[in-house]
C-alpha cells in the first residue's frame, strides 16, 4: 500500500521544517538595529557617550534624530552643523538633555572674516536661558562705538569692539550675539573674550525626551524609522521593550516555547485544513440540491433585502468610522481620502511651500475644493505645531482668518490639515512675486488688506492668541481681495492673567520683534510689530528682507525707520501708488507710515494695541484724518527714539515660563 500525501499535508510539514530550522538562529543574534544603536559615537576620549538623538560616523542615520544633521569627528574634536554653524561638542548630559557646545569659527579667534549669528530655529535644540549671558561683538564699525566698549585689534586696521549684554544698533556696524555662560562673564571684563567663548553655552534638547527615558529604562537604544522606534534586542517597538523580553532570560526556555509554539502551529494548521475541505465537502453538497431546490421570486427578494438592511446599518469601511469622528471639533480625514483628493499630491497641485510643509490643491468627495497642508515629517514637534493649529483655529471663526476644515489623526502615516481653499495667492505674491508682474495691488486694495488684517489680529488678541509669524506670506487674499489669515502652527494661547510668556523666539528673519529676540518675552505686542513690518510692505512693495540693497537697508523695519526718521518717506513708497501725484494718496500713505513706524518701535509700551491700529486704519480708510490742504511728512526725530540699549528687559511677576517650543518658519533673527 502506497502512501500518499495530500499537498496541503506537505505545505504544513515544509512549514515546520523552515521554522525549526531559523529557531536556532532567531534565539542567538540580537536584532541589527539594537546592536548597531547600542554603539555611542566614536570620536577620541573626550566625549564617550554621545548616543541618541545624535547619528553619524560608527552610527547609522535610524540611531538618531534625522532633524539633526550627522556629527563629524575632527582631530579627535566630535563637532555638529546646525543651521549652516559648525559647533564643537564639548558636553552632553544623557540625565539634563543639555548639549554645550563652541562656535568652531570663533575656536581661539574672534577675528573672522564671515561674521555670523546663531540661529536654532526649526531644530531641536533652545537656548538653556537661565545659565547664559549674552556677548554682543561689533564688526566692520566705521568708529568706535559710543559705548565703552571692549576691543581687539585684527590688524590692517581693523577691530572687532564687544560688550556684555543685549544687542543694538549701532551705526552700520556688523552685530553677531554670541552667549557665554553665566559664570564665565569674568573673562569678558578682562579682555580674555576668546576665552570665554571657547567655553561655550549650553542647549536643551527639546526632542521626544520621555519616549526615550522609558526605552532606555526598559533596556533598548533609542532610534528613528519613519516615527520614533525603541530597539530592542528581540526587535523594534513603538515606546519599550516588552516585559516579556526581561522575563525570559534564559534561552533554553525560549527555545522550549518556540518549539510549543511550532506544535500549536502545525495543530492549528491542520485544524484550519481539515475545516476547510468540511466546508468545501458541504458546498458542494449544497451545489447539488440546488439543482433540484430553485427558491422562489419571494425568498430571494426577502433573502436580498434583510442582507441590505443588515449591511447599511453598519459603516461600510474604518474610513467611514472615522470620518464621522472630530479631533477639536473638527473632521478627521483618512490618509486615504486626502491622497485621492491631490492625485497623491501631484507636483501639479502643489500650491506652495513654508518652513512647515507643503500645501496641495484637492477636491474632495462631496466636491468641495480645498488646500491640503501636508507637514514635512511626522516627528515630536511636528505633532505638537499640528495640534497647535487644529486646537487654535478649531474654536476661532472670523471673516478675515482662513477656515480649518479638519485633519487627519495625529497617529496618521502623516500629518494633514485641511482648509478651505483661497484661491488668490498670498499679499507677498501680488507685492514681490509672480502675481506681481502680472498685476498691481492698487492703494485702496492695499489699505483694506492692512484694516482686514489688523482685525483678524485684534481678534486673535481678544480670544488670548497671539498668532506669532505674522507676514505677507501668512496673508492669503480671496478672489474679491479679502483677507484670511493662515498658518497657525507657532500661534499660542495666551493665558489672560499674565502679562507676558517667556519663551525661545520663533518666526520668520524680517518680522521678529526685537525685544522678544532680546528678552524672551513674548506679548501681543510681538503681533504688533510683525505687523507694522507688513505696512511697510504694503507701501513700499519690498521684501521684508533683501541682501540685494543696501547693508543699511537689508532690514526693511530698519529702512523704514531710517527713511522716516529723515523725512524720506518718498523713497519708501511705491513709485506706482501715486504719492507724488494724487494728494489723498500721499496724505492716507503718510498716515499708515505713521502708524507702521509707531509699531516698529524697539520698546513694546510705544506700541499701539492692536485694537487702536484697526481704529486709526478705519479713520484713514474712510478719510477721517481732517483736511489739509498738502501732506505732512512724518517728522520723527533721532532724539523722538528710545535707543534699546538704554532699555532693560521687562521683569514682571505676572508672567509664565514656556516649556513647549516648537519651530520656527526660518530664523529667529529680526
Amino acid at each position: 500500500m502506497k502512501l500518499v500525501l495530500h499537498p496541503s499535508s506537505v505545505f504544513i510539514l515544509l512549514i515546520t521544517c523552515i521554522i525549526s530550522t531559523n529557531i536556532r538562529t532567531c534565539l542567538c543574534d540580537d536584532d541589527s538595529h539594537y546592536t548597531n544603536c547600542n554603539k555611542a559615537f566614536n570620536c577620541g576620549s573626550s566625549i564617550t557617550d554621545l548616543k541618541y538623538p545624535f547619528w553619524g560616523g560608527n552610527r547609522e542615520k535610524y540611531c538618531g534624530d534625522p532633524e539633526l544633521e550627522a556629527l563629524a569627528c575632527e582631530e579627535n574634536v566630535p563637532k555638529i552643523n546646525i543651521s549652516a554653524i559648525n559647533y564643537r561638542i564639548l558636553g552632553w548630559d544623557n540625565t539634563t538633555n543639555q548639549l554645550t557646545v563652541a562656535r568652531d569659527d570663533y575656536w581661539d579667534n574672534i577675528c573672522v572674516s564671515d561674521p555670523k549669528n546663531n540661529t536654532f530655529d526649526n531644530t531641536p535644540f533652545q537656548y538653556d536661558n537661565g545659565l547664559l549671558e549674552n556677548v554682543t561683538l561689533f564688526y566692520d564699525c566705521p568708529s568706535m562705538p559710543n559705548m565703552n566698549p571692549y576691543s581687539q585689534n585684527c590688524g590692517s586696521g581693523k577691530f572687532v569692539y564687544y560688550v556684555l549684554g543685549p544687542s543694538y544698533q549701532v551705526g552700520s556696524c556688523t552685530i553677531v550675539v554670541i552667549p557665554i555662560f553665566n559664570s564665565n562673564t569674568s573673562l569678558v571684563t578682562t579682555n580674555r573674550v576668546s576665552d570665554a567663548l571657547d567655553n561655550g553655552f549650553g542647549l536643551k534638547w527639546t526632542g521626544n525626551y520621555e519616549a526615550c527615558k522609558t526605552c532606555t529604562d526598559s533596556g533598548g537604544e533609542c532610534g528613528f524609522d519613519g516615527e520614533f522606534k525603541c530597539f530592542c534586542k528581540d526587535e523594534p517597538h513603538t515606546i519599550s521593550c516588552s516585559d516579556t523580553e526581561k522575563k525570559s532570560s534564559s534561552k533554553v526556555g525560549v527555545a522550549i516555547g518556540a518549539s510549543l509554539g511550532v506544535v500549536a502551529l502545525v495543530a492549528i494548521l491542520g485544524c484550519v485544513y481539515f475545516i476547510v475541505r468540511r466546508r468545501r465537502n458541504n458546498a458542494d453538497k449544497s451545489r447539488s440540491k440546488d439543482h433540484f431546490m430553485a427558491p422562489s421570486s419571494r425568498d430571494a427578494l426577502t433573502s436580498t433585502t434583510n442582507t441590505s438592511r443588515t449591511v447599511s446599518s453598519y459603516p461600510s469601511s474604518k474610513s467611514e468610522i472615522v470620518q464621522r469622528s472630530s479631533y477639536f471639533g473638527v473632521q478627521v480625514f483618512t490618509y486615504d481620502e486626502l491622497e485621492e483628493a491631490t492625485k497623491n499630491f501631484h507636483p501639479s497641485r502643489e500650491l506652495g511651500e513654508g518652513g512647515f510643509g507643503a500645501v496641495y490643491k484637492g477636491e474632495l468627495q462631496d466636491g468641495r475644493v480645498v488646500a491640503v497642508k501636508r507637514l514635512y515629517e511626522s516627528n515630536f514637534k511636528r505633532v505638537e505645531q499640528f495640534m497647535n493649529e487644529v486646537e487654535i483655529l478649531a474654536r476661532l471663526r472670523h471673516k478675515n482668518l482662513v477656515t480649518l476644515f479638519g485633519c487627519t489623526s495625529r497617529r496618521s502615516r502623516e500629518l494633514l490639515l485641511v482648509y478651505e481653499f483661497i484661491p488668490n495667492g498670498t499679499v507677498a505674491d501680488h507685492l514681490q512675486g509672480n502675481r506681481s508682474k502680472s498685476s498691481f495691488l492698487p492703494w485702496p486694495v492695499r489699505l483694506n488688506i492692512a484694516v482686514e488684517t489688523a482685525e483678524a489680529l485684534a481678534y486673535l488678541h481678544l480670544s488670548d492668541v497671539i498668532h506669532r509669524d505674522v507676514k505677507s506670506n501668512n496673508i492669503l487674499l480671496d478672489d474679491k481681495f479679502q483677507v484670511k489669515v493662515a498658518d497657525f502652527g507657532l500661534s499660542r494661547l495666551f493665558p489672560n492673567h499674565v502679562t507676558h510668556v517667556s519663551t525661545a523666539p520663533q518666526g520668520t528673519p524680517g518680522y521678529v520683534d526685537p525685544e522678544y529676540y532680546q528678552c524672551y518675552q513674548l506679548t501681543d505686542k510681538s503681533d504688533v510689530y510683525s505687523f507694522g513690518v507688513v505696512l511697510v510692505e504694503l507701501i513700499s512693495s519690498l521684501q521684508a528682507v533683501d541682501i540685494n540693497r543696501h547693508r543699511n537697508d537689508v532690514n526693511l523695519a530698519n529702512m523704514a525707520i531710517n527713511k522716516i526718521q529723515n523725512q524720506e518717506l518718498h523713497e519708501l513708497v511705491d513709485p506706482y501708488l501715486g504719492f507724488e501725484k494724487d494728494y489723498a494718496i500721499r496724505r492716507m500713505t503718510t498716515a499708515v507710515a505713521e502708524l507702521a513706524f509707531r509699531c516698529l518701535q524697539q520698546q513694546r509700551e510705544m506700541r499701539p494695541s492692536m485694537d487702536e491700529v484697526v481704529e486709526i486704519l478705519r479713520g484713514i480708510k474712510s478719510d477721517e484724518l481732517g483736511e489739509r490742504e498738502e501732506a505732512v511728512v512724518v517728522d520723527v526725530r533721532t532724539d523722538d527714539v528710545i535707543p534699546l540699549k538704554k532699555v532693560a528687559c521687562p521683569v514682571s511677576p505676572d508672567s509664565v515660563v514656556d516649556k513647549w517650543v516648537s519651530g520656527s518658519s526660518v530664523s529667529n533673527s529680526s
